[in-house]
């Protein structure tokens, strides 16, 4: 038996909807397909089902009542995709049967605008549906508490410990969902922190087909910015190409700079909550750069302490001791940055993958709040000079990685192999230092450093490798990859396993 299928009635947009639930028999367990990581849970439509989509939010709810914020309003907020906007509506109707007012956008919006939402509308907290840069037959789910900082480990611990079907309170204490405009708000607030003058300046702006096109680049043109829209319409598909702002990805912006002569390059992965700059000269910016150079700008009028991650640049360091300022180093995930934000009041937060925040603003990541603040650098100095000037004092700096394959049930085990196994030199260079922070982190007597760890939203470890040449980057990672490999065939082949090569 596949399960039985019934009617329900449920508080909708200006009033109540009927909808289909399907309701499995005792013995299935969709729950089983649940698995929170680094940023909520993401799977293939196959698998991100309605279903267990309403499970995620009736056990919000229950969460929510846990921590004593029964009744109080959420928010919703779902990127691009097809299937968001019906996710959205789902988890709405949930959290609304459980007494919950909801507030709703009426288009896909960034993700950063539903924390800062929750942040000044003094929310419980809010849910998006969003899989981010990942293809359009993946989606997912991430729930913001009411701080709007991403979740810690505790919190979405919480949330996988009460997944459960829905359970309506009774209707006389059903909340209501009315949709409510997020993008102003934000916007306004931007522009207050920032206080730009863009006069003169142009940006191509690529939404790659995502949530910030309509909002992140109408906030630099509010900031004065000319600006060329580059793959601004909505398309569900993403014109082919996932909305992830690689180099390969992003090739067609850096030919729009080029034909066009703007000034600058700006995307946004899918929700707009990372960014990705495009120069004249460089081409596609290395994203640790781009850290060390606003780092840069900011300290020219503020002062501060900067939060990155493992696995971004020493180059924010000797930004940082330049200005007599420091750095905190955090496990790779923003919600660890989020958190030495708020411990150490940071000027700015970020990490090597395009994610940062600054002081007064919410602490999750903002790729629309970032790019006002990256035309403001190059307008103040422009990045191709300000870098210039930076590897001119602190010497140069390169940063490369690759992954190797590895099962998510192998990755603790081969990590804690290499930690136990690590010799003496890595690629002809003595190790000096570990950093065990996450997984393992070589710190070798040159400077330069490698690093392994396990992938929060993949099964592959991740290695990263930093130094003062590109050839070097490419030796270490070589030596990284030549030291995991055959702790992953040994894991998989003592698992019972093939090996994953």
């Amino acid at each position: 038996m596949a399960g039985l299928l019934t009617v329900a009635t449920f508080p909708g947009v200006g009033g109540l909807v009927t909808v289909a639930v399907l309701e499995r028999p005792a013995h299935t367990s969709p729950m089983d397909a649940i698995s929170f990581g680094t940023s909520g849970w993401r799977a293939t439509l196959d698998e991100f089902t309605p279903e267990r989509v309403r499970m995620v939010a009736q056990a919000t709810a229950d969460h929510l009542a846990e921590e004593g914020m029964a009744g109080r309003p959420v928010a919703i907020g779902y990127d691009a995709r097809e299937t968001s906007r019906g996710f959205a509506e789902d988890v709405s109707r949930v959290l609304a049967i459980n007494g919950h007012d909801v507030l709703l956008p009426s288009r896909d919006i960034p993700t950063p605008l539903v924390a800062h939402a929750i942040v000044t509308r003094d929310l419980a907290g809010g849910v998006v549906i969003s899989a981010s840069h990942n293809p359009p037959e993946y989606n997912g789910i991430k729930f913001f508490p009411a701080d709007g900082a991403p979740a810690m480990p505790a919190v979405t611990e919480s949330i996988e410990s009460h997944l459960r079907p829905p359970e309506p309170a009774g209707e006389d204490e059903w909340g209501a969902v009315r949709e409510v405009n997020f993008v102003d708000p934000h916007a306004n607030h931007a522009l207050d922190l920032i206080d730009p003058d863009l006069e003169g300046l142009t940006v191509v702006y690529d939404a790659m087909h995502g949530s910030g096109r309509g909002v992140t680049d109408r906030l630099l043109e509010r900031g004065g910015a000319e600006v060329i829209r580059h793959r601004c319409k909505l398309d569900p598909e993403f014109g082919g190409t996932p909305p992830e702002p690689s180099p390969e990805n992003l090739q067609s912006l850096a030919d729009a700079v080029t034909e066009t002569g703007a000034d600058l390059g700006i995307a946004n992965d899918g929700d707009a909550d990372r960014l990705a700059i495009v120069t004249p000269e460089r081409g596609y910016l290395d994203e640790n750069l781009f850290f060390a150079a606003t780092y840069d700008h900011l300290l020219a009028d503020d002062s501060g302490p900067a939060v990155r991650t493992v696995s971004t640049t020493f180059l924010v360091d000797r930004v940082a001791e330049a200005h007599g300022e420091s750095v905190i180093e955090t496990p790779v995930g923003f919600k660890w940055v989020a958190r030495a934000m708020a411990e150490h009041d940071a000027l700015i937060g970020g990490e090597e993958s395009g994610g940062f925040s600054v002081r007064g603003h919410v602490r999750e990541k903002d790729g629309v709040l970032m790019a006002l603040l990256a035309a403001a650098v190059e307008v103040d100095r422009a990045f191709d000079e300000r870098i210039d000037g930076l590897l001119a004092e602190h010497g140069e700096i390169h940063q490369d990685k690759l992954s190797v394959d590895c099962p998510d049930d192998q990755k603790a085990g081969v990590v804690e192999e290499l930690a136990e196994t690590l010799p003496d030199t890595v690629a002809d260079r003595e190790v000096a230092e570990t950093n065990p922070a996450d997984g393992v982190k070589a710190l070798l007597e040159d400077g330069s450093w490698l690093l392994v760890r396990p992938s929060g939203t993949e099964p592959k470890l991740r290695v990263y490798a930093e130094a003062a040449s590109e050839e070097r980057v490419q030796a270490l990672l070589a030596a990284g990859r030549d030291l995991v490999e055959p702790l992953v065939d040994a894991s998989s082949d003592s698992a019972g396993g093939a090996s994953v090569y």
